[in-house]
């Protein structure tokens, strides 16, 4: 299967991982010491086999996951904003995303629905995916996301209104705590129209059902 501009899906996605914006050799190294350094914390040894190469490894994935904090939203946005007719709710459901609870760092996982009401412009599609990564790759808790991500859209397009809904599961009151496996956080965000016309906010939420 092919991606965008000839693009195999392989060559896309090697591509994706070369523009991912790097931490720099010194603070990747300060990373790998440091989980050197909890893992004898913890009573392990780095020195064992299946360990060796787990400091490296762990700051590549943390350097990954955080990857928002070297990203801003000119750079997401690119230009990929484009005259509109279109005055209607645009809706992109179900977008995926990851990040981590800035109290216990351990992952939240689950769902974001972005809306807004164009004012003479849209966004490419895929600008708003990539609006709800940069914000999530950070370390975050769940009501800030939600209002970061509005906020975001609202300064980039000026629409009408924007309205943000997170569902997401998070593995710090799952997997320690309380432990409640199936608890869902929601957390919402509503601006210009959507937080001032009843009906316009009816809708949003009736399109989310």
């Amino acid at each position: 299967m092919s991606a965008n501009n000839g693009e195999t899906e392989l060559q896309a996605a090697e591509r994706r991982i070369r523009d991912i914006p790097r931490c720099g050799a010194a603070r990747l190294a300060s990373l790998e010491g440091s989980y050197r350094a909890i893992l004898e914390a913890i009573g392990e040894d780095p020195q064992r086999e299946g360990l060796l190469k787990t400091p490296g490894r762990a700051a590549r994935a943390l350097e990954f996951l955080t990857i928002g904090y070297r990203q801003s939203l000119d750079d997401i946005v690119n230009d990929a904003i484009f005259h509109s007719e279109a005055s209607e709710i645009v809706l992109v459901k179900d977008i995926e995303l990851y990040s981590m609870c800035e109290h216990h760092m351990l992952p939240f996982i689950g769902k974001a629905h972005v809306a807004y009401i164009p004012n003479g412009k849209v966004i490419g599609l895929s600008k708003v995916a990539r609006i709800v990564d940069m914000f999530a790759r950070r370390l975050q808790i769940q009501e800030n996301l939600t209002m970061q991500i509005a906020d975001a859209l609202m300064a980039a397009l000026q629409p009408r209104g924007v309205g943000v809904v997170i569902e997401a599961k998070h593995l710090c009151m799952m997997a320690r705590g309380v432990e409640k496996q199936n608890s869902v956080m929601t957390s919402s965000c509503l601006l210009g129209s959507f937080k001032e016309d009843a009906r316009t906010r009816s809708e949003f939420l009736s399109l989310l059902s």
